[in-house]
């Protein structure tokens, strides 16, 4: 039955438009059915038989199939009206969605030209979007896909079709948070009329007041580099009053992390967001070879085997291969994470030769030690987990989708830290773009949260090679 007829009884049809979605915006976010707002939503048959077909297995996509399919139970259940009229998206509660859903109950053939298969199930939802427009001619009707071979079919034949957006953080990486904040030259002159100083745990805090001081973020790092360096973190804000404290020096020898020494004005305000016990949620973004993952084991191994702050390391990763799978891996849940963990491994040698006094049997005696409280788990297991009192290192976590950051982050318990490394230019995962990650999910989410820090790290320091490569490449 065609939609035209409730649609254009409810409301004007060219005041809402109908969104074709294909499969794999579904398996992407089941919740898109609930994300168009006033307009409607319309499934294919053909989307149905996908769903169906992928709804076997222990997979992301394999498990948003399966929650697609409750949702539309949920909704065709609920209805009295009958499918046809189209279902109101309001009922599942969302307040924000108040189209419709319509499903195809009849057969729908749009003229497609001849040489495109018509089993093909792409070319059967795009005869059903054909078959809309000529059925509304005065209504906008889009194909909703993330299939980018599948937009420009549609727009091929003349059809509107567009990506989904919706779970997009930001539109544009450029403005995601960075952590850190510039201050002008004349910020002293404009703040410090009615400035209040003091000492306290070898720290000194200034209180000011200016037009700046609502900009700033709990947590975030302003520095000034003019004249005398200034280097400082936001600790509250209060309207058009904030309080900053300064940092710990680690680019000197005296406040190294474990022998490492900050390179530059990045590395330590990282080095300050990871030794600080206040603050147990740390991002840090970054291009290949910043110093993101041996600032982070520096921090960890002084706080677990000197400070005694947590019990143990725990690093997990996501298994997305660069190239070609190599198939099945021998021995134990953390022997055959030991391929994913080479950048650990690379690190660990680092740290290790940090103590040139020690010599060749106090490094081993190290490295053994070391290795006792470092724990490598898989993320394959971490639901219902909860960590006690551990420092928990997710590293590339770009490839990482909001749920699963969310299902990551979460099974934090008391005492435990956790930190997220990623660089976002590097997502492997399928549907992920640098908009939709998780890593840029959860920077935007936690920004300003008074025990969260975050800094993206811009220069690199493991090689002149390295340094070139990554800008000429």
């Amino acid at each position: 039955m065609s939609p035209r007829k409730p649609a254009a009884a409810s409301r004007p049809a060219a005041a809402t438009k109908l969104f074709v979605l294909d499969t794999n915006v579904l398996m992407h976010d089941p919740t898109s059915l609930f994300r168009f707002e006033e307009h409607d939503v319309f499934i294919p048959m053909a989307t149905l038989e996908e769903l169906d077909n992928h709804k076997l297995g222990m997979s992301e996509v394999s498990r948003n199939a399966r929650q697609a399919s409750r949702y539309l139970d949920e909704l065709v259940s609920r209805t009295s009206a009958g499918i046809a009229a189209g279902i109101p998206l309001a009922a599942h509660g969302e307040r924000s969605a108040t189209g419709r859903l319509f499903l195809q109950t009849e057969a729908m053939n749009g003229e497609l030209p001849a040489r495109l298969a018509s089993g093909k199930t792409d070319n059967q939802i795009l005869a059903v979007v054909r078959h809309l427009q000529e059925a509304h001619p005065r209504r906008g009707v889009i194909l909703v896909s993330k299939d980018i071979n599948m937009r420009i079919k549609a727009h091929a034949l003349a059809l509107a079709a567009e990506d989904y957006f919706s779970d997009k953080v930001l539109e544009d990486t450029d403005l995601l948070y960075t952590g850190t904040r510039e201050l002008p030259a004349d910020f002293w002159e404009r703040h410090g009329k009615e400035m209040e100083s003091w000492q306290q745990g070898g720290h000194t805090w200034y209180r000011v007041r200016g037009p700046l001081c609502p900009q700033f973020l709990v947590n975030e790092f302003v520095y000034i580099e003019i004249d005398r360096p200034f280097h400082a973190q936001v600790r509250e804000v209060n309207g058009g009053m904030a309080v900053l404290q300064t940092l710990r020096d680690h680019t000197h020898q005296r406040h190294g992390v474990w022998g490492i020494t900050a390179r530059n004005r990045e590395q330590n305000f990282a080095l300050n967001a990871l030794m600080n016990p206040d603050i147990d949620f740390v991002t840090l973004l970054g291009q290949a070879g910043t110093g993101k993952t041996l600032l982070t084991l520096a921090a960890g191994l002084t706080q677990v085997l000197d400070q005694k702050t947590y019990s143990e390391i725990i690093v997990t990763r996501v298994t997305v291969p660069v190239g070609e799978d190599i198939g099945f891996l021998p021995g134990t849940e953390e022997e055959k994470m030991t391929p994913w963990m080479g950048a650990l491994e690379d690190n660990l040698d680092v740290l290790n030769r940090t103590d040139d006094e020690a010599g060749e049997w106090g490094r081993a005696a190290t490295r053994d030690l070391v290795r006792s409280r470092i724990r490598v788990k898989s993320l394959n297991f971490m639901r219902g987990r909860t960590f006690l009192n551990k420092f928990l290192v997710i590293d590339e976590a770009q490839n990482l989708t909001p749920k699963q950051m969310k299902t990551l982050v979460t099974r934090a318990g008391p005492g435990t830290k956790v930190v997220c490394l990623g660089n976002i230019a590097q997502i492997d995962t399928p549907y992920l773009t640098e908009g939709s990650s998780g890593l840029t999910y959860v920077v935007d989410r936690m920004k300003g949260w008074a025990h969260g820090g975050h800094v993206t790290l811009t220069r690199g320091e493991r090689s002149r090679l390295a340094d070139y490569a990554a800008d000429a490449l």
